[in-house]
């Protein structure tokens, strides 16, 4: 057990420094991100450090040298400032992976899907500073007002999960699903297949589903939209997080093996035709690298050292790691358990370090660390410092928009069709069988 309550930033630190015991998955993660924004594009240090990135990815110019060469307390004090004479003209937006030195300047803390509703709910912001990755910016330009900005401070900061699934490969894949499947509805007027994206996807792929009769889920409400899915198709293709997909419609009792992946640059995405015409959920092969790293031995381990624990894991865990956790939940869901909890409880999480780590600083009363025993941070959060923060906000004080994220319309006006299909899904339908 590596948790502590320090931040994750000081404990990378230390253990750098020998100053306490401990292990990082690279030494990398010591140095400042903007060490890697002029390098060949790559994900940075960090749990996705080893996933492929695409060529065209978002790219981070030089930023600023004074912002580069000021100290963590002179970074503070101008962000501060800045905030302070930008007032409710810019709100600050930090997703629950972010490390605390960011986190602390932020208005409003969530998950991806919260904190694109409260940039819905941000009217009179003249500027929303996303502090997150990619998709969750353009989330945010979508359900945002048309003049209001949405800024990323480091437009490296994507997602590799989400760049697992691109619409080239995703529209192959439909057009090989409908030559097989054909067009037609059944007698119940379903159709033979539906889309649906994980919230953790481009903008594109959000506007795919929204032209073919799809929808978006987050990692609370999938089995919810899932149901809906299964009210109108008769079989799911579900991108780009197979793990979420699989644990969630093993959930709702559908047999693993009717849930057969999808490799893309294979034929069938290298199934044959019977296995694909049997499916119910066709799951992309993509991944969260940091929700992979969860395992059961390492389950089995803290119950050994911590009998009595409570292991709550991500759903973008592998099925496996899910199925012998005691339970599975978005980052909400971990929240609210363990705000839940009776005084002296003890929690084993399946979630990134950065929220493990403020989660058991903020309710000392119990002990909480995570499952993973090395400090692996998410790689494109950590790209988001308070360096890129102050640069973004003490150019908007000089009326100065940097690093706007914007989607095109022809994209974005689909994209909210699967967006609002999404939140008019309730819970409690039937599925079909």
């Amino acid at each position: 057990m590596t948790t502590t309550t320090a931040s994750v930033d000081v404990t990378i630190a230390q253990i750098a420094r020998g100053q306490v015991e401990g292990e990082v998955c690279t030494t990398d993660l010591v140095e400042a991100p903007w060490t890697f924004d002029l390098a060949m594009p790559s994900y940075g240090p960090g749990a996705s450090m080893a996933d492929p990135i695409p060529a065209a990815s978002p790219r981070q110019g030089e930023l600023p040298e004074e912002y580069r060469t000021a100290s963590t307390l002179e970074l503070a004090a101008r962000i501060a400032a800045a905030k302070q004479i930008l007032g409710s003209r810019a709100v600050v937006l930090g997703h629950f992976y972010q490390r605390d030195e960011v986190v602390q300047f932020a208005d409003f803390v969530g998950d991806s899907f919260q904190l694109a509703n409260e940039a819905k709910a941000k009217p009179d912001a003249e500027a929303i500073i996303f502090c997150g990755v990619h998709f969750m910016a353009e989330t945010a330009d979508l359900l945002s007002r048309p003049d209001q900005a949405v800024i990323l401070p480091n437009l490296a900061a994507g997602c590799s999960m989400a760049d697992m699934a691109d619409i080239d490969s995703v529209t192959e894949c439909w057009e090989q699903l409908e030559a097989l499947y054909g067009t037609e509805p059944d007698a119940d007027g379903r159709v033979p297949v539906i889309p649906v994206t994980y919230m953790n996807s481009s903008a594109a792929l959000k506007g795919f589903c929204g032209e073919h009769g799809g929808i978006v889920c987050t990692s609370s409400n999938a089995a919810t939209v899932l149901e809906w899915a299964f009210q109108r198709g008769q079989r799911v293709l579900f991108f780009p997080d197979q793990h979420l997909g699989r644990n969630t419609a093993k959930a709702m009792g559908i047999p693993v093996e009717l849930m057969p992946l999808w490799r893309g640059n294979k034929v069938g995405g290298g199934n044959d035709a019977q296995t694909l015409t049997d499916a119910r959920v066709i799951l992309w092969n993509g991944f969260c690298s940091v929700h992979k790293r969860f395992t059961v031995a390492q389950i089995d381990k803290a119950r050994a050292e911590f009998p009595g624990v409570r292991v709550i894991v991500h759903p973008e865990s592998p099925m496996e790691t899910v199925d012998a956790a005691d339970e599975s939940g978005s980052t909400d869901y971990i929240q609210k358990a363990i705000a839940a909890a009776e005084p002296g409880s003890t929690f084993a999480i399946g979630t990134e370090i950065n929220m493990v780590q403020r989660l058991a600083a903020q309710y000392p009363e119990h002990t909480i660390f995570c499952l993973d025993p090395v400090v692996c941070p998410c790689s494109t959060m950590y790209r988001i410092h308070p360096g890129y923060l102050a640069w973004v906000l003490e150019s908007l004080v000089r009326g100065e928009i940097v690093n706007q994220i914007t989607v095109p319309e022809d994209v974005a006006v689909p994209a909210r069709v699967a967006l609002e299909r999404m939140l008019a899904a309730k819970p409690g339908t039937t599925m079909a069988a």
